[in-house]
């Protein structure tokens, strides 16, 4: 779980990527049109129009995919040409692209289309932030399943866009032993045994809160141990206890003003919950002119 999961198993423009696209596109575009656009339907129905999309502020552009595919949905026609390259970090007032074609589908598309850009560049964005605050070290950062609700797979891949590493996609991929999972099965020990057992050759990872559970895990065989909200000390006993047995990932607490200092204590990753939680969208505009 040291990869970017995503595009392992979803390579960009693989038939798997661009039918993972589609699906939440056409899902988006369904929610948003129901029985149709009632606005839009006022443009007469031959009319052509181009569109502009700007960013507003400074950014990692992220989500041209979805955006392509909300326009060529209602559109298969439309011409979309982009000035700038998917992860590349865009200053205010930059032109983003540029599209033509029928002005009701440029008018009914705008909304979902502008939806997915601006969620998937905010994730993007806070990655890179994250990531460009421990250049130079070793150690990766990582997010997790906080995502938004039938977005996890596009927010797992604008974390890799903007330079982040994927723990577990889903729930299938790979075992993560928590709080509540030692508390039902008895122990750290039971816990691990019977992921050992059941599941032989899977990615298994143990969270634990002290450094007496970290040692119990270490004698159980745990390769992979998430520090849940270990004080800094905490952790630099943590990695000298280790001895590299483990890949030892730090939780909890972590923003733009104490990465780097986690990152320092010799943690080998970094997980992030607010990288898909509490995203702020960035700000983007669209501005049509009928031909």
């Amino acid at each position: 779980m040291t990869t970017p999961l995503f595009t392992q198993q979803f390579p960009p423009y693989s038939p798997e990527f661009l039918q993972l696209v589609h699906a939440q596109v056409t899902l988006a575009l369904q929610e948003d049109i129901g029985t149709g656009d009632l606005t839009a339907s006022l443009i007469p129905e031959h009319q052509q129009a181009q569109a502009s999309i700007i960013a507003r502020e400074s950014a990692v552009v992220c989500g041209q995919d979805w955006l392509n595919a909300c326009f060529h949905q209602l559109d298969p026609q439309a011409k979309i040409v982009w000035h700038v390259k998917e992860g590349e970090t865009v200053p205010p007032n930059q032109l983003l692209c540029e599209i033509s074609g029928q002005a009701r589908a440029l008018l009914t598309a705008e909304r979902t289309a502008l939806n997915f850009l601006q969620t998937l560049s905010a994730t993007a964005t806070a990655t890179r932030q994250y990531v460009d605050e421990i250049q130079g070290l070793s150690t990766a950062v990582l997010d997790t399943r906080k995502t938004i609700p039938g977005l996890r797979l596009a927010q797992k891949y604008a974390v890799t866009v903007g330079g982040g590493l994927n723990q577990r996609l889903a729930l299938y991929d790979g075992i993560l032993i928590k709080e509540n999972h030692i508390a039902t099965a008895g122990s750290i020990s039971a816990a691990l045994h019977s992921a050992f057992s059941f599941h032989p050759g899977v990615s298994t990872q143990i969270e634990v809160e002290n450094l007496t559970q970290l040692e119990e895990a270490l004698h159980a065989g745990a390769k992979n141990i998430l520090l849940d909200n270990f004080t800094l000390e905490q952790m630099r006993v943590a990695v000298q206890l280790n001895q590299q047995r483990a890949v030892l990932e730090a939780s909890g607490n972590v923003s733009l003003a104490t990465i780097r200092t986690i990152a320092e204590t010799g943690v080998d990753r970094i997980s992030i919950g607010s990288l898909t939680k509490h995203i702020r969208a960035v700000d983007l505009s669209m501005r049509i002119k009928m031909h």
